[in-house]
């Protein structure tokens, strides 16, 4: 069943995190390099939505490299969703041409502080951890031909990137919803 992202309020600070790499180590929202622009993209390697976008996750987090901080985040309940355990994250980035961390959420503490609802989420934040864009990579779904371009999120990086407010109306993400541990979901 298709979820939307519920929007959180622009301006709203980034939460704080300290999660497990699929690489090892762990990264902290501290640890990542300054950059005028900040991306959290919640993910998982199963869901069809996630599959349907996610060489141009990749594309568009190398064509910002220098100036676009990216980290994905996993945070379905492995046990009963498997393919999405830090292995199969692994081949996915592989896949898909992921240059950036990939942390897992086990607990769902993180998911819960940054109010996502499904994969892909995207939160993008400015130089200063502000939100400025929540919302839709594109329009391509796995149910049309719409070709993957990130229109929607590069538009929102372009402006963060030039100190501007994101124009127009942004559009929430849709995808599979964040598969939580009985007890875990959204408040």
């Amino acid at each position: 069943m298709a979820v939307t992202s519920f929007m959180v309020p622009l301006g709203t600070p980034a939460p704080e995190f300290d999660l497990p790499s699929i690489d090892g180590g762990h990264v902290s929202l501290a640890d990542l390099k300054a950059t005028p622009a900040t991306l959290i993209v919640f993910l998982s390697n199963h869901c069809p939505y996630v599959r349907r976008i996610e060489q141009g996750i990749g594309e568009l987090a190398a064509d910002y490299r220098d100036r676009l901080t990216t980290v994905a985040i996993c945070s379905n309940d492995v046990k009963n969703y498997p393919d999405d355990d830090a292995a199969h994250l692994a081949e996915q980035a592989a896949r898909a041409g992921f240059g950036f961390p990939y942390l897992v959420d086990e607990s769902q503490d993180v998911a819960r502080a940054y109010k996502a609802a499904c994969t892909p989420d995207f939160f993008l934040y400015d130089a200063d951890r502000r939100l400025a864009y929540r919302g839709e990579f594109d329009d391509a779904r796995p149910s049309n031909q719409v070709p993957v371009t990130g229109a929607s999120l590069r538009r929102a990086v372009d402006a963060v990137l030039a100190g501007e407010a994101v124009p127009g109306e942004q559009h929430p993400s849709l995808g599979c919803g964040i598969k939580w541990k009985p007890g875990n979901g959204p408040s």
